[in-house]
């Protein structure tokens, strides 16, 4: 895919090196698509080759009223993409490995600006993706993987017990209640949560603030390297569990009924089968 080509995303870039990623579409509440993903992973890859590109911001359109509303996964809508596009999707990469390992080889600063709510991979994305994470203080978070009888992917299974511990975050997804921005915070998911009209502007202003004349980037960018580097094999490996386990979820009676209750509006009634 070529940068002109992005449709689902809006992506700026700056003189400053500055570079914004904005989900934009508001239809479907900023759902991501197996297209978006491949937009966002070529918007990195670009960044990666553009050395007057700084950091990443990602926030969603303010149309959208979310920052992401989670996965969008409607094989209808798989059809009508492109053979073209099609060509460089895996379908069977439901975890979004290849994404998730771009970010986590991404060397540049990112920073996700939560500004909605954030339902699935709208939460886990940024908290494997994003260095730093600035919350509204009315958006909220949904790890609903169990309401939709699946399980957590773009290696959340590692990342939400690295950052919680394991009691906390079993209790997170086994339940899968809405967490506030308040209580975000208090978990340490997110960094600073602010008001509305200040999330923004603060994000820039730390993004400034990681960036030359401020911050000597090259050094900032090897701190990021070293860091991640180590847990390479370990988000590899998780990832590779959690779509062997996706795969079989999606052969189940409660995936199904779970699927069905989105249409009828209706509490599903698991089985455990």
């Amino acid at each position: 895919m070529k940068i002109e080509d992005l449709s689902d995303v809006i992506y700026e870039k700056e003189e400053n090196g500055i570079c914004t990623l904005t989900f934009n579409i508001p239809k479907r509440r900023n759902a991501l698509s197996y297209v978006t993903f491949l937009e966002i992973w070529t918007v990195l890859d670009d960044m990666e080759k553009d050395k007057n590109a700084k950091i990443l911001l990602i926030t969603g359109c303010k149309e959208a009223n979310a920052f992401s509303s989670g996965g969008y996964f409607n094989m209808k809508y798989v059809t009508s993409i492109s053979p073209e596009i099609m060509k460089e999707i895996d379908l069977m990469d439901i975890a979004q490995k290849r994404l998730c390992m771009k970010f986590w080889n991404f060397n540049k600063p990112v920073i996700a600006v939560i500004n909605g709510l954030a339902v699935g991979i709208g939460i886990t994305l940024p908290l494997v993706g994003a260095d730093l994470i600035y919350m509204s203080e009315d958006a909220w978070l949904g790890f609903y993987f169990v309401k939709r009888a699946v399980i957590p992917e773009f290696s959340s299974s590692f990342i939400l017990p690295f950052l919680v511990g394991f009691q906390k975050a079993k209790e997170i997804i086994f339940f899968g209640d809405k967490i506030t921005a308040r209580e975000a915070e208090n978990l340490g998911l997110v960094n600073k949560i602010l008001a509305p009209d200040d999330l923004m502007p603060y994000a820039r202003e730390q993004a400034l603030r990681l960036i030359p004349p401020k911050t000597p980037s090259l050094s900032l960018n090897r701190m990021k390297r070293v860091m991640h580097d180590y847990f390479k094999d370990i988000l590899s490996k998780t990832l590779d569990l959690e779509n062997e386990a996706l795969r079989e979820s999606m052969k189940t009676s409660d995936f199904r009924a779970a699927t069905k209750s989105l249409t009828t509006k209706e509490k599903p009634r698991f089985k455990g089968k």
